[in-house]
């Protein structure tokens, strides 16, 4: 697929002119955002579906095979039975913030591997490998000042980002990444925005047979933020720290008791943006 200007417009025209229901493409790691921004402006409906989703119903289809044209016909499949339903697309601030927030992913990923090269580098490198982590940690700070700045500058995230840093355990990290990853919190109920971010069990039965439930899917940047908050809040939020004891004295292991918390603690930032009311207040409409 061309990604350029005149390959867009060549794109979009031709959609115009067959009409269709719904376009259905798949995530290719940013690649899809102009195509699906190109067609979104010509009023064509788009969905951009999970790449593994796709794989998936290939598979059940029977299709093991892989080219472009095949994709693509199993795209059309894809989107003639499961009729994923468009989405409307992030606003321009909200793109904006999110390519901050993966930008700054980036770095500290950047930044872990020249750290672990480090300690063990030989004399010959250690000064290149060094002055890349400064440089590094340099640009860190200019993305989380950016990353401020974007949030201050708008009434809206501003309210939002101080409600959601109210909660004891919840700090810069996880309230941007909420901002910027999931901007459907405060517009769903528990069920749904746990689903949403993949904190919600699936139950595996079949007959007899009880697997364990587990979870799986959902938005992993969200997860992981939520994942390192949820440790914090065991610690030092009174609702959390009295559950994740209640799961542990009842015999659940760590994992599932934290996974518990996890889901707790979203379902506590869900209900505090739907209400407007801080950690204070919210105490008494967490699970609404």
């Amino acid at each position: 697929m061309r990604n350029d200007e005149p390959g867009l417009s060549i794109l979009v025209e031709r959609m115009r002119a067959l009409q269709p229901h719904l376009a259905v493409l798949e995530a290719t790691g940013g690649l899809e955002v102009a195509v699906v921004a190109a067609l979104a402006a010509a009023s064509v409906p788009v969905v951009v579906a999970n790449p593994r989703q796709v794989r998936d119903f290939a598979r059940a289809t029977g299709q093991l095979a892989k080219t472009d044209r095949l994709d693509a016909q199993i795209l059309a499949q894809f989107a003639a039975t499961v009729r994923p339903i468009p989405r409307p697309l992030p606003e321009a601030g909200t793109q904006e913030l999110a390519a901050l927030l993966t930008r700054r992913r980036q770095l500290i990923d950047m930044l872990t591997a020249e750290k672990n090269r480090l300690s063990s580098a030989l004399k010959s490198v250690r000064k290149g490998i060094q002055a890349h982590i400064t440089w590094l940690e340099r640009r860190l700070a200019e993305t989380d000042h950016d990353l401020s700045t974007t949030i201050q500058a708008s009434p809206v995230w501003r309210e939002q980002d101080d409600l959601l840093q109210s909660t004891p355990g919840v700090g810069r990290v996880l309230s941007t990444t909420l901002l910027a990853s999931l901007p459907e919190l405060g517009t769903l109920n528990r069920k749904q925005i746990a689903a949403l971010v993949g904190v919600a069990p699936f139950a595996r039965e079949s007959g007899a047979w009880r697997g364990k439930r587990m979870i799986r899917g959902g938005r992993a940047p969200v997860r992981v933020a939520l994942y390192m908050s949820a440790l914090v809040a065991t610690r030092y939020n009174p609702v959390i720290k009295a559950f994740y004891r209640r799961m542990r004295d009842s015999g659940k292991p760590a994992k599932v008791a934290l996974t518990a918390c996890m889901r707790k603690l979203l379902t506590i930032l869900n209900a505090i943006l739907k209400h407007h009311t801080p950690w204070r207040a919210a105490t008494c409409v967490q699970h609404a």
